[in-house]
């Protein structure tokens, strides 16, 4: 019997994702994803998948899923008010539904079932890419999602959270166009604006100096820090454009991509220029919690 999930009420932007489509930027797409991809994967490793295995991502509001088959979850990321213990395997039983509100800490919770959400891929990843409708679009009440058969061990015992802060200044290294600017940008502190999104979170505090003259539009990566004229930055996200003709200044370090995805709304962030070294090291220790659950 097929077993599914059927969506009672979807929350403010709940997605399905996994870790992104790589290899497509030459065609204008970007990989998508999940915004918080260690809880993604911490989640999905707890429950027994691999840790590109597609599930739930919620955004500050969380929804209400009805299971209609006895299944093993997961909630990771932030706290949404489940009644849930976060980073353990729970097992439900058929008719279960899992209330999740608005979140109590950070920006985004994930959904991990045991056998991965089974729908389809679109250049090869299950991911919602919001922008462009490359691979669906945010849940509606009524939608019913399968469940597919792709576990790959059995589920873990209850978790240790990540042992890494969400508070701090975001770690940053140089970025391509450093030596147009100075220092202002790891001076203070930003607030992050209503209009962030998936695209790119959006900072507003005292301007940074705006270099003199243009510069040629070139490819961005994920996590750059681009320097709009008004001197408000802006920290390039999942669903960021290919390319771009800002300066970048700086780009967050790879290990605190999770962060970026818990951000939210009127939160004060900062950042902290590392060396490669420190970038290298702190992505590390994040491997090895990972590694092990």
């Amino acid at each position: 019997m097929l077993n599914r999930i059927r969506v009672i009420q979807a929350g403010a932007q709940t997605t399905v994702q996994d870790l992104g489509r790589s290899g497509w930027a030459h065609f204008g797409v970007s990989a998508s994803g999940a915004a918080d991809p260690l809880a993604l994967r911490a989640g999905n490793l707890l429950v027994g998948n691999a840790e590109n295995a597609a599930a739930l991502e919620m955004t500050l509001v969380g929804g209400a899923f009805e299971f209609e088959n006895d299944a093993v979850i997961a909630l990771s990321g932030s706290d949404f008010g489940a009644g849930l213990t976060l980073w353990t395997p729970v097992p439900v039983k058929a008719g279960a539904v899992i209330r999740c509100g608005a979140t109590r800490s950070g920006a985004r919770c994930y959904l991990c079932v045991r056998g991965g959400l089974a729908v389809p891929r679109v250049m090869g990843s299950a991911s919602t890419h919001l922008m462009t409708g490359v691979g669906g679009r945010a849940l509606r009440a009524g939608d019913v999602l399968p469940v597919g058969e792709d576990a790959v061990r059995q589920p873990r015992g209850a978790a240790k959270p990540p042992p890494f802060l969400p508070t701090g200044p975001l770690r940053a290294t140089r970025g391509p166009q450093a030596d147009w600017f100075g220092e202002e940008i790891y001076r203070g502190s930003w607030t992050v604006t209503e209009e962030s999104n998936r695209m790119g979170v959006r900072l507003r505090g005292e301007p940074i100096p705006s270099p003199a003259g243009h510069m040629l539009t070139e490819g961005v990566t994920l996590g750059a820090v681009q320097a709009p004229p008004d001197g408000q930055p802006i920290i390039l996200f999942v669903e960021h454009q290919t390319t771009g003709g800002y300066p970048k200044p700086a780009n967050v370090i790879s290990a605190d991509f999770w962060r970026i995805g818990q951000l939210r709304p009127r939160d004060q962030t900062a950042f902290e220029a590392v060396t490669i070294e420190r970038a290298l090291g702190a992505l590390r220790e994040t491997e090895e919690w990972l590694y092990s659950l």
